[in-house]
């Protein structure tokens, strides 16, 4: 199924999550190489102070990057947002995704991301704000929300309406209330009940571990599409499983060593160019552990890489690791397919929790 957000037509309906700290533009390519339909930048903050920070400059570089450029921004000032949407148009950004999503505490405790849902009216208002900055440029706005506040202010259904009033062109929800966290299974019963209540395309997200579960959520809900956090994490070759299975109903086999050895060591190179010799081994750990975490002797290796501290030594070690795996084992391990979905009651495939935005 293609979606389309204002003039652009999506490679496909799989896409990456924003994760705060994650989807940085290697992580991004890295994911659309390997089948991610779209991706949305980490949040930029709509704070102008902050915009010439180190931080703010490389979560905006999207040198190289395939379009469409989505970029994702959060705040609780209407005209700070609809000057922040601008600021990002003028720096390549042919989508604005406003944030509504983030549970954590120190976005909610200025009253941004999530927190926004308890104020209905101004939520709207800093929507329709952002669209109407946008609009002379010719830039659609998404928006990404949860379910509700807490269990007992689930709220995504009128506050979709009125988003799609306002004139935001695409709706992501994921299926946990801010109260929740990422703790507890995501629900979709408030996903379909917003796909039905609303005509712009809707994403699902949540829960998303595997092929069979996107499939599943896909068929319950009604979306237009799924969104994939965490489970993207160390595995960003779920993109390509999900679309081939939701094309042919096949589990593609497992990657070669030899690519994953490919692809971590492209990815590296491209984390340290971004970040530099410092931030950037410091910063790359934490992918490296994901890729290795479910590999034989992937936790001793992960603990004598976390002392390396020179990015030529850290690239080597994970080169000489792969290489010696990949002498043992052609591919790396299967993962087990999610159960079948049953009801609004559907279990993910495991108990990862998904995105951070």
């Amino acid at each position: 199924m293609s979606v389309r957000i204002g003039p652009y037509t999506l490679a496909n309906n799989v896409f990456v999550a924003p994760m705060a700290g994650v989807t940085d533009r290697p992580f991004r390519q890295l994911c659309k190489a390997l089948g991610a339909g779209y991706a949305v930048s980490e949040m930029v903050t709509s704070r102008k102070d902050l915009w010439d920070s180190l931080k703010t400059s490389r979560r905006a570089n999207h040198a190289g990057e395939p379009g469409p450029i989505s970029v994702q921004i959060a705040g609780t000032d209407a005209p700070m947002m609809a000057e922040a949407a601008v600021y990002n148009i003028e720096r390549g950004a042919q989508i604005i995704d406003i944030n509504m999503g983030c549970p954590a505490k120190k976005v909610c405790n200025k009253w941004a991301g999530s927190a926004l849902m308890q104020n209905e009216p101004l939520a709207v208002e800093i929507a329709a704000a952002v669209v109407e900055a946008a609009a002379p440029h010719g830039v659609p706005v998404t928006l990404k929300m949860r379910t509700g506040w807490s269990d007992d202010h689930k709220n995504a259904v009128q506050l979709a309406r009125q988003f799609e009033q306002a004139g935001i062109q695409m709706l992501t929800v994921h299926g946990r209330t801010r109260e929740q966290g990422y703790r507890g299974l995501a629900e979709y019963d408030t996903i379909r009940a917003v796909k039905q209540a609303v005509s712009v395309p809707v994403v699902a997200n949540g829960d998303i571990t595997s092929p069979a579960k996107a499939r599943d959520v896909l068929a319950f809900t009604g979306a237009d599409a799924v969104m994939v956090g965490r489970a993207a994490q160390g595995r960003p070759w779920i993109f390509r499983e999900i679309v081939h299975f939701l094309q042919t109903g096949e589990l593609l086999a497992p990657p070669l060593v030899a690519e994953l050895r490919r692809h971590l060591l492209e990815h590296l190179q491209d984390h340290y160019a971004l970040y530099g010799e410092s931030t950037g081994v410091r910063s790359a750990r934490k992918h490296i552990a994901w890729y290795v975490r479910d590999l034989p002797g992937g936790d001793a290796f992960r603990r004598e890489m976390n002392v390396i501290e020179n990015s030529a030594a850290q690239w080597q070690a994970v080169a000489d690791y792969l290489g010696a795996l990949g002498q043992q084992m052609d591919r790396l391990p299967g993962i087990a397919a999610a159960p079948e979905a049953s009801g609004s009651a559907m279990a993910p495939a495991t108990t990862m929790s998904d995105d951070l935005v």
